[in-house]
């Protein structure tokens, strides 16, 4: 994994593919299960680099020991490629694998990221779903102070029936 966090840590394509065609493995994780693809999110890495490891075969659909997934990272870091990527491949919107049930929405409420929420929404997430301790995505966005979101969450059943 130290070769992968290098390369991705410099962002470096040209290193990446060289790594790719000595048999890396795009699946390498971390002790806490966190994946290439993961960190490449986490380090703000370009879309090429991204695409090329999708490509290569990072699997979209990882999670770590957390329940993390590709998808929470790639909204938590406001990756509108991978979302849309993940979206395209028919995930469901709804589904969580994180033991508190925080949802995809929930992130994207938490940071604000106004953009993939409204994906979220048209593509049929329940803004009313709870997580484990009964908080929804309107209440993480009145706990992080992003008055914008609660204002779209709350005008979104309007917009939607127009």
């Amino acid at each position: 994994m130290n070769t992968w966090l290098e390369i991705l840590r410099n962002n470096n394509f040209i290193g990446a593919k060289q790594y790719i065609k000595k048999d890396a493995d795009l699946n390498d994780e971390s002790d806490i299960g966190e994946s290439v693809l993961a960190f490449a999110l986490r380090y703000r890495c370009d879309e090429e680099l991204i695409e090329l490891l999708i490509n290569s075969g990072a699997d979209v659909l990882d999670f770590d020991n957390e329940g993390v997934s590709i998808f929470d990272v790639a909204i938590t870091y406001n990756n509108l490629f991978v979302v849309e990527y993940i979206l395209q491949k028919g995930i469901d919107v709804n589904k969580t694998t994180r033991r508190s049930r925080f949802t995809p929405l929930m992130c994207a409420a938490c940071y604000g990221h106004v953009n993939i929420i409204k994906l979220l929404l048209d593509r049929g997430a329940n803004k009313e779903t709870k997580d484990s301790k009964g908080f929804s995505a309107a209440d993480f966005a009145r706990k992080m102070n992003k008055k914008h979101v609660l204002e779209l969450l709350e005008s979104y059943e309007s917009i939607s029936q127009n």
